[in-house]
């Protein structure tokens, strides 16, 4: 061990660590529930900084910065991906405004910020407060989970990250553009003339690639396993033809490319989607663990208590002047409008682009801006940590969030799936009853149950549902076929081990069988719908039993012989139905949900030693 931290390792070896400690911190991450970026910081510092048994500058020597800066191309790639012009355009009031007033409003604050608190040059400071306009899509999206936010306001900073991602790269490329021209240019109007030509070629290259693309999938040019390969292959040349045109100029290439395929209307969007989210996963912790272990204790002993003062006039000050600025007339609540003011994580794609960015301006003679890696570093633990731990509960003290308990989407209105919504609620689990039939919806909406009229697999539900407010997933419309596309659909969003359906109606036998990569989880005594609705019309009912030390599971099995398990809320407010095969949790606290027949129901609701609901 003592000679890998003395002499380093090789390449290799080098991008097997890098994957292995990106990959692993986000795993154990996601088992914790907490904070990816944290976990990564740390793993990137430890065997960087710390121990020196990786140093990136050692062990990969000139490809570092290659490495990093393609990786970055393909994550703005990936945000200009997720730009669909169609959706910014149906976006609330308070998502354009944060738009179009506080990217521009940001970034001329977050650069005031560097420039006077931090003590940076103006061309450091905005390049920089162009890359703060970004508030880490990829870190919002755990912390909303977390926090269980209200709808409107978990919208706002979810979109607001969504759309801003690629509009705070472009913002940080156009600024060092200026700052190139300006650097090495010998004449402001040749300065200006290399900066027009590197912008308009720029763009230009990745529209017309993205149109290319566009026509080459959609007139079958290219077969589709090659899809992902030659989209791929293509985002490298964009930006390296660009690059070679004026330095740098390919990140604003590839986030126009993005764009403009975001647009096209593919059929094959779905696929390129995963790509980019396999992609991302893999670049964003590498990229991270690259930069956090190339920091050196020499440039963060530069830090000093200007950066502590940057950090607080960024997120006490620019932030939230920002947000007030640019929601000042809109109809939001006041008490919206303060949590999302006070609410800005930053994530990776801050630290990756400013290490980029940081790295070419100390190139063209920049000295102070060694320091914009270090302060984004510092800047995001920062806000990861702070909002990580805070959000919760300041959005309870505003009265902002949902019910602490995950919520459960069931898909097809009957007698069954409505009679298991309104236990759920009642027990308070919030629950979704969606239905592309309104009449079968007539039945919920009449006991007020929240309710969605449209397939779930539409654009209009993709984009004006909550989705965050739920994390399973019940098929149990009476179409099997359809069922099996909702499942499969939702599976790699939601997390296969969350997406569950009602039992196909088929014949025995290997003709009729799925594959294991097809529909969802099976549970309760995996019954049809029809089978579930047959016995709720013989009366079957539903119960939400709370076990407790004196009523334990064995009790409530032995007074309930026939009654069927459905689903359990943990008492640490996991929800999760039970499979056929699955044990409940026995602790104390844990609610059954269950079907019960019509005498084992009044006997139940007659016993004194069941533990009602509060």
């Amino acid at each position: 061990m003592t000679e890998v931290a003395l002499g380093g390792v090789d390449p290799v070896t080098a991008v097997a660590l890098v994957g292995a400690l990106g990959v692993g911190s986000q795993w154990i991450a996601w088992r914790l529930r907490m904070p990816a970026i944290v976990l990564m910081l740390l793993a990137g510092v430890l065997v960087g900084p710390v121990i020196g048994a990786f140093v990136p500058a050692r062990d990969l020597g000139a490809l570092v910065m290659p490495l990093v800066s393609i990786a970055v191309a393909v994550i703005l790639f990936e945000g200009g991906l997720t730009l669909n012009l169609r959706d910014l355009r149906d976006a609330a009031e308070g998502v354009r405004r944060l738009t179009l007033i506080g990217a521009p409003l940001g970034w001329l604050l977050s650069a005031l910020a560097l420039r006077y608190a931090g003590g940076l040059s103006w061309e450091s400071s905005a390049v920089f407060g162009g890359i703060l306009i970004v508030t880490g899509p990829t870190v919002i999206a755990p912390l909303l989970r977390q926090a269980r936010l209200a709808r409107r306001p978990a919208l706002l900073l979810q979109w607001e990250a969504i759309v801003n991602d690629p509009i705070g790269a472009l913002a940080a490329v156009l600024a060092f553009e200026v700052v190139v021209v300006l650097r090495t240019a010998t004449e402001f109007g040749s300065a200006a003339l290399d900066l027009l030509v590197g912008i308009v070629v720029a763009a230009g290259v990745g529209a017309l690639a993205g149109r290319g693309i566009a026509r080459a999938f959609h007139r079958g040019y290219v077969p589709e396993y090659m899809k992902v390969s030659a989209l791929f292959v293509i985002l490298l040349a964009v930006f390296a033809l660009c690059d070679h045109v004026l330095h740098e100029s390919g990140l604003l290439a590839v986030t126009v490319m993005g764009i403009v395929i975001a647009n096209a209307d593919l059929p094959s969007y779905a696929e390129l989607r995963r790509f980019k989210e396999h992609a991302t996963v893999l670049l964003v912790s590498g990229v991270f663990i690259l930069l956090a272990a190339q920091l050196d204790f020499e440039t963060l002993a530069r830090l000093d208590w200007r950066s502590a003062l940057v950090v607080i006039a960024l997120v006490l000050l620019a932030r939230p002047l920002t947000v007030l600025i640019s929601l000042i007339t809109t109809r939001l609540p006041w008490r919206e409008r303060v949590l999302v003011a006070f609410t800005g994580p930053r994530g990776v794609v801050l630290v990756a682009v400013a290490g980029l960015f940081g790295e070419r301006l100390v190139a063209l003679g920049i000295e102070d801006a060694a320091l914009v890696a270090p302060l984004a570093f510092v800047l995001v633990a920062a806000t990861v940590v702070v909002h990580g731990f805070t959000l919760g509960p300041f959005a309870r003290l505003l009265g902002l969030t949902g019910s602490e308990t995950p919520g459960v989407m069931l898909v097809g209105a009957s007698p069954w799936t409505t009679g298991f919504a309104e236990a759920l609620k009642q027990a308070e689990v919030p629950v979704l009853l969606t239905d592309p039939n309104r009449s079968r919806l007539r039945e919920a909406r009449e006991t007020g149950l929240p309710t969605f009229y449209g397939d779930i697999l539409s654009e209009a539900a993709e984009h004006g549902l909550e989705l965050v407010a739920y994390e399973s997933i019940v098929a149990a419309t009476d179409n099997d076929a359809y069922n099996t596309l909702v499942a499969t659909n939702l599976g790699p969003e939601y997390g296969r081990e969350n997406v569950y359906q009602v039992s196909r109606v088929r014949p025995p036998g290997a003709r009729h069988t799925l594959p294991a990569t097809l529909g969802g989880r099976p549970f309760g005594r995996d019954e049809t719908i029809h089978q579930l609705n047959r016995r709720i019309a013989e009366g079957w009912s539903f119960r939400t039993t709370r076990l407790t030390e004196k009523f334990t599971l064995a009790e409530w099995r032995e007074k309930r012989p026939e009654a069927i398990l459905l689903a359990q809320v943990t008492p640490g407010g996991r929800f999760s139905m039970l499979m056929p095969e699955d044990e409940p949790d026995e602790r104390p606290d844990t609610r059954l949900f269950s079907m019960a027949p019509p005498d084992t129901a009044e006997v139940a609701a007659e016993s004194a030693t069941e533990a009602p609901e509060p």
